[in-house]
């Protein structure tokens, strides 16, 4: 059984995949053997359907796609935006970017999606993606979280990360129900934040070009930022053990990371954390900060 990480930042971290995923692939010996890349997902700047966090990616979309192609790694459109309204399907922009990346070569495409209104949309106007319910529903309640598993439109489901260690909940699902559970590892939310969907509300509130003030982080350490410690310390956390003796074991092998709105430095400590032996990563955060076309910060 194998470990499938969906990564950030499918725009927003171009050049640093770009590095990294040729070591990756050159370089295997370097990474767990029981882990594979998933998928990468994001979204550019100024994406109408974006959602969950707002996009910076200005790469070229044929370039994204092109990279992602070579190494056979499937891109995930990041369109969870909750306010969709019919007006907005005819976007151009995103349009293109449906019709760019629903062609595939050896590996299928998908869109993290939270819309019922924008799905219906890019099924039938563009068939051959899969589909990724959002973590941005905020699903908290597990009965909510089955029906959610329990529809067909979707091939994985991100639930809240607050319900990443009910075990016993989690354990009680089928392997059907359980091949579809897509968990969010390394999120820094304050555990018993009680205003995350209106954070999210506010980001697409901005990708649809609203004027909206910043929303405002309830979390008591809000002022700090991310801090990937602070993560570990979470009690939704789940670390490379947790996902070896606990997760895979039980029958669970999908693991979302965080992070579009990360520098790419922070992103590397991920892929190191996550994907690599401790006595490579040295030598991988080499290779990497000695690219001389990397801006790492």
């Amino acid at each position: 059984m194998k470990a499938y990480y969906h990564l950030p930042g499918l725009f927003e971290f171009y050049d640093l995949y770009k590095v990294f995923l040729k070591l990756f692939r050159e370089h295997r010996e370097y990474f767990y053997d029981w882990c594979e890349i998933g998928s990468v997902y994001g979204a550019p700047k100024d994406c109408l359907w974006g959602g969950g966090r707002v996009g910076f990616g200005d790469e070229s979309p044929e370039n994204v796609a092109a990279l992602m192609n070579e190494y056979k790694i499937s891109s995930r459109l990041t369109f969870s935006n909750s306010l969709i309204t019919k007006e907005h399907l005819s976007d151009k922009k995103c349009n293109f970017l449906c019709s760019l990346f629903e062609k595939k070569d050896s590996v299928q495409n998908g869109v993290i999606i939270y819309s019922d209104i924008l799905l219906d949309y890019i099924k039938h106007n563009y068939p051959d993606f899969y589909f990724v319910s959002s973590t941005t529903k905020v699903i908290t309640d597990f009965n909510e979280f089955k029906k959610e598993l329990d529809r067909e439109d979707y091939r994985f489901v991100v639930p809240d990360f607050r319900l990443n260690k009910e075990f016993d909940k989690l354990n009680s699902l089928s392997q059907i129900q359980k091949d579809k559970v897509e968990f969010l590892c390394n999120e820094c939310c304050w555990f018993d934040c009680f205003d995350r969907k209106n954070c999210y509300e506010n980001v697409s509130r901005k990708s649809l070009g609203e004027d909206v003030e910043n929303h405002i982080c309830v979390s008591p350490d809000a002022s700090k930022g991310y801090r990937f410690s602070d993560a570990m310390n979470n009690p939704g956390f789940i670390g490379i053990d947790d996902i070896q003796t606990k997760f895979m074991p039980s029958g669970f092998s999908n693991f979302k990371i965080e992070g579009r709105s990360l520098g790419s430095a922070v992103i590397l400590e991920f892929l190191l954390y996550y994907m690599t032996k401790p006595e490579f990563q040295l030598r991988v955060r080499e290779e990497i900060y000695l690219d001389s076309m990397l801006d790492i910060f």
